[in-house]
């Protein structure tokens, strides 16, 4: 019979890799963490040029908890002899290579990992208390389980089909299109259209003869990063949030919406000073048309072999069309319930809404023993507040977990006291 481990995790982002990260240097830790590709990439379509994270270099696999872990961001620096170079430029962020190259560096010293495991089932064997994951090729046995699948692309109602002419921007630079003389449309208005639009009006695939970048928003907002917003990405203002009813939640997470959803500044005057410098300094014709307030209803072909994108205005009810060759949908990620669940799903509990029931430190509410868990990684936004699918807390995140999936407490997660009363003081605490 196989080893039982402590872990076994299920996909291999930046979440399951920091608890790979952080139980690496636990004595007696054994974890294994599956992934079905052939090795360990992020979002390898959307490393685009001159792009840089929304989050600080600090919050990275380990720091937060453990900064002394030989996984930490600042450590990869030492190691790649560029320490010095980096804090010489000023970044607070990293480049989005930077960032991945970083991630790669660190799977590539865990012994944890294991690729090519295509995670068919989950089921719970009672008898001898411990889940049992089954892969195209192994089967393993772990006391808890870890699900950090990510999530699936999300695309509009209208679009049935992908294409090499229209496709997820998911999947930029594996389709890496040649966009000379072309029409091409962008839908999406968030950090990931603003990184399109810059690199295909910086000609990075070739010069494209008409550029559309079509939003639902109103205008091209900002990243909200305020002192005081970046409190919602801390685990005092989680641990408040939490213990809210269904609809303040609800209302919590909409009025958040720009403090994780917006573009950077960065970004919106790199690409203000680049339409200024070719359309009022260099005199160019205007071949670029930014469309606000426009929901897709419609994407049809043309006889031409081109698309007509039909929308619809939200403030003057204006009905549009619009020709392109290439269509790239930025239009985000979406939670998708994995079928390897089906054994379990009779035994995990939800919500009036249909959620996963997801407790304080992360774990499935579920129908079994309360000593063997199913921990959830980057799903529980609609319990634990808008930093939950950020990188911000994966640190925290995965030392709560090993927190309570092991005997003993590794981590010490007390912080000093907040100014900021986030809850009244009858409000009994969530944690």
């Amino acid at each position: 019979m196989n080893q039982r481990l402590d872990i076994i995790g299920i996909g291999l982002g930046p979440s399951n890799l920091s608890l790979a990260a952080l139980g690496s240097e636990i004595e007696g830790f054994t974890g294994q963490f599956l992934e079905r590709k052939p090795h360990f990439s992020w979002h390898p379509g959307m490393i685009l040029a001159d792009c840089s994270m929304q989050t600080n270099f600090l919050k990275d696999l380990v720091s937060a908890v453990a900064p002394t872990n030989r996984y930490s961001f600042l450590n990869y620096l030492v190691k790649n002899r560029k320490f010095y170079r980096f804090l010489t430029t000023e970044q607070r962020t990293a480049s989005r290579e930077e960032f991945a190259d970083y991630l790669t560096w660190a799977a590539g010293g865990m012994g944890s990992l294991a690729f090519n495991q295509d995670v068919q089932r989950i089921e719970f064997d009672d008898r001898q208390r411990q889940f049992v994951v089954t892969t195209s090729n192994k089967v393993f046995h772990a006391r808890h389980v870890s699900i950090g699948i990510g999530k699936k692309i999300k695309l509009p109602d209208c679009v049935t089909a992908q294409s090499d002419r229209c496709f997820h921007a998911s999947e930029m630079m594996l389709r890496n299109p040649d966009l000379t003389g072309k029409r091409v449309a962008i839908v999406g208005g968030g950090q990931s259209g603003a990184d399109l639009f810059l690199n295909i009006f910086k000609g990075e695939w070739g010069q494209p003869e008409q550029l559309d970048w079509i939003s639902r928003r109103n205008n091209y907002n900002a990243l909200d990063e305020a002192a005081f917003a970046n409190e919602y990405f801390t685990p005092d203002y989680v641990e408040s949030f939490y213990s809210l009813d269904s609809a303040a939640k609800r209302h919590m997470l909409a009025e958040q919406k720009m403090t994780s959803d917006g573009i950077t500044s960065e970004s919106l005057l790199a690409i203000y000073r680049a339409m200024y410098h070719r359309f009022d300094v260099l005199r160019e014709k205007l071949w670029v048309r930014l469309l606000p307030s426009r929901s897709l209803t419609a994407v049809k072909h043309t006889l031409d072999n081109a698309y007509q994108l039909e929308t619809r205005h939200h403030l003057d009810h204006g009905e549009e069309a619009f020709k392109a060759d290439v269509v790239i949908f930025a239009t985000g990620y979406q939670t998708a319930t994995p079928e390897f669940l089906e054994p379990l799903a009779h035994r995990l509990l939800t919500t009036a809404d249909g959620e996963y029931r997801i407790a304080p430190d992360f774990t499935f509410e579920w129908e079994g023993p309360a000593e063997n868990c199913l921990f959830a990684m980057n799903a529980s936004m609609h319990n634990h507040g808008i930093a939950d699918p950020q990188l911000s807390l994966m640190a925290w995140r995965s030392a709560r977990i090993l927190n309570r999936a092991l005997d003993h407490k590794p981590f010490d997660l007390g912080t000093t006291p907040t100014a900021i009363q986030w809850r009244s003081e009858s409000t009994p605490p969530a944690f």
